[in-house]
């Protein structure tokens, strides 16, 4: 079948990503906050009007929303801004993909959940978000989930690219201007290249086009945990960039009571990928060989 597919957040890490490996599977349509290079639309997901105008104007059958309000400490202030993109916004999207009988793949967060568990979450794992950007993504989730139809909610974790802001371009400039950096060991999660994001999206697309899969869209729709293998610290996670950096400088443990930050975040929260290898046979790989590819 032809698909139109539209991505809307464009310019960000995963959006950028989905924009080089989304081309073989249909039209490709990008929006973003504004026209730019990779966006031919300008929506405004705070505006409930923009996003309605814009996607009926487009009239996909398959929306990707890559866009998020993602500032964890910057949203402990500006909650009602990060609420209505991350909360109300999916939810919207999900109606008029209802309308349109398109299929809408959302991405969530690891912050859903508060971090106190000792094991890998699953997708029926109980959520409690400690702070205002994790409840916003989940009240996301709630919102798309009601509204029900085709869906796929894709939870990933320490998302980092060579595009946007993330953590890798962050310890790569530092690295520059500093003989040491102090990162914090005591959260522990699994770091995921937005490639890897992107490839896996474009593969479980392909599946649900392909006329030797059996399943269908509405029996599969619902949650997925989606991460790079293993588990480790953002002190490892560091020590592993500034390796393969030309400037290498000192880099050492710190806890996360001495580096204190407006909004909590959860200690571990690492995701299982089980039900996403179960039901599309996709396993991303392990976050240390995701970073040597991504830095290579």
């Amino acid at each position: 079948m032809h698909n139109r597919i539209l991505i809307i957040g464009t310019s960000g890490q995963v959006g950028w990503e989905l924009c080089q490996c989304m081309p073989p599977l249909g039209e490709m349509i990008g929006a973003d906050r504004q026209q730019l290079k990779l966006a031919n639309y300008a929506i405004d997901l705070a505006n409930p009007d923009s996003i309605r105008s814009v996607i009926r104007q487009i009239k996909p059958n398959i929306i990707i929303n890559a866009a998020a309000y993602t500032a964890v400490d910057k949203a402990e202030t500006e909650a009602e801004l990060a609420h209505k993109i991350n909360g109300v916004a999916p939810g919207i999207l999900a109606e008029v993909c209802l309308e349109l009988d398109a299929l809408l793949v959302h991405y969530s967060t690891d912050y859903v959940f508060n971090g106190q568990q000792n094991r890998a979450y699953v997708e029926e794992d109980a959520v409690n978000p400690i702070g205002v950007y994790g409840r916003t993504k989940l009240a996301g989730e709630q919102a798309v989930s009601a509204v029900g139809g085709k869906y796929l909610i894709l939870r990933t974790a320490w998302v980092y690219g060579l595009h946007g802001k993330n953590f890798l371009l962050t310890m790569q400039h530092l690295a520059t201007e500093r003989k040491e950096l102090k990162v914090v060991s005591d959260q522990i999660g699994s770091p995921t290249w937005s490639r890897m994001i992107a490839q896996a999206t474009s593969h479980i697309i392909a599946k649900l086009d392909s006329p030797f899969y059996q399943a269908n869209i509405e029996e599969l729709a619902g949650l997925y945990h989606i991460t790079c293998g293993g588990e480790t610290s953002w002190y490892q996670f560091a020590k592993n960039i500034v390796a393969l950096s030309d400037k290498q400088p000192t880099v050492l443990p710190i806890k996360t009571v001495d580096y204190p930050t407006p909004a909590k975040r959860p200690a571990y929260s690492v995701l299982s990928n089980k039900k996403l290898v179960n039901t599309f046979g996709i396993n991303l790989p392990h976050w240390e060989q995701a970073l040597n590819l991504c830095l290579s």
